[in-house]
């Protein structure tokens, strides 16, 4: 084993919406978590793996940390909190504001009962003036006493480079977990699931996207392995948005499953025939069996 090889792991944490997979995708430099302007897009925690010369790192993009407000919200940030406490190193992602909201500090909390280190990243500073960002950094360090504090833009990659070598500086020495080529550990049905779903949360007005989950009921690759077939159920707790999933004549339903499509031809790097279907469960975000069902299983938490 190389003495000087690196390998931990290191927790995205930050409020819904602050660019946490986008910070993600661009260090990884392949998309692996889905992005989306609206909250919740995260709900499971992501294992994706970076490796270099230097060593490996595996990052998890938690669910943002928040007050739950049902038994899906409770599960999210469960899984959160419990992260936390199983890395090597956090990094907090913020917006840049002199403002610290109850969603900041209910963090800090968090924060001030473990002992990991904590990276605190200013994101999207490509958005403020350059004089300003002194005040953000003056700002949140009066709230946490943070081991070090990065101002970058994940969107415009600046500064990202920084981050890698600082999460290194915190990482144990230790053998590589992964080999080189691993991005994910997620398992393929579960990041095609999670582009649809993207997809859909692009394509639809604000007050659906929260309330629908995708269910991947097939998935086989034609003998000769040109063409994957997938059959996919889009979820959703009312028939109203039913009705806005699929649109006129279907035209939303197409809109969503042509975006995807696309996307997921990318990733398998074959042709992919993909049907949609949509179906109504009321209520499913406060039914354990169905949350369960569709994935967001809360045993994992203890694996």
């Amino acid at each position: 084993m190389n003495e000087q090889y690196k390998s931990g792991f290191a927790a995205l944490i930050g409020r819904p919406n602050v660019g946490k997979s986008t910070l993600m995708n661009h260090l990884i430099g392949q998309k692996i978590a889905i992005t989306s302007k609206k909250p919740q897009t995260t709900r499971n925690r992501i294992q994706t793996v970076y490796t270099c010369e230097e060593g490996q790192i595996v990052f998890l993009d938690t669910p943002g940390i928040h007050k739950a407000k049902n038994k899906l919200g409770e599960y999210m940030v469960n899984v959160a909190e419990r992260t936390l406490k199983e890395v090597d190193v956090i990094l907090w992602l913020v917006e840049p504001t002199t403002f610290i909201g109850a969603g900041e500090r209910h963090i800090a909390e968090q924060l001030e009962k473990i002992s990991t280190p904590v990276i605190l990243i200013i994101n999207k500073v490509d958005t403020v003036k350059k004089e300003e960002i002194l005040e953000f950094i003056d700002t949140y360090r009066k709230l946490y006493d943070f081991d070090e504090i990065i101002p970058c833009s994940a969107l415009r990659g600046i500064n990202t480079e920084d981050i890698i070598s600082c999460i290194f500086r915190y990482l144990p020495y230790g053998p590589q977990f992964y080999d080189e080529d691993t991005i994910t550990d997620q398992p393929m049905r579960q990041i095609v699931a999670e582009i649809i779903r993207e997809k859909s949360l692009h394509a639809l007005s604000e007050e659906i996207p929260h309330g629908i989950a995708v269910v991947i009921d097939s998935m086989k690759e034609r003998s000769g392995g040109r063409i994957t077939d997938i059959d996919a159920t889009i979820i959703c707790e009312r028939d109203s948005h039913k009705g806005i999933i699929i649109g006129k004549q279907g035209a939303m339903l197409k809109k969503i499953g042509t975006n995807a499509r696309y996307e997921i031809e990318q990733l398998l790097e074959q042709k992919v025939n993909l049907k949609l279907w949509v179906k109504v469960k009321k209520d499913w975000r406060d039914s354990d069996f169905l949350i369960k069902n569709f994935g967001y299983d809360p045993k994992k938490l203890d694996e």
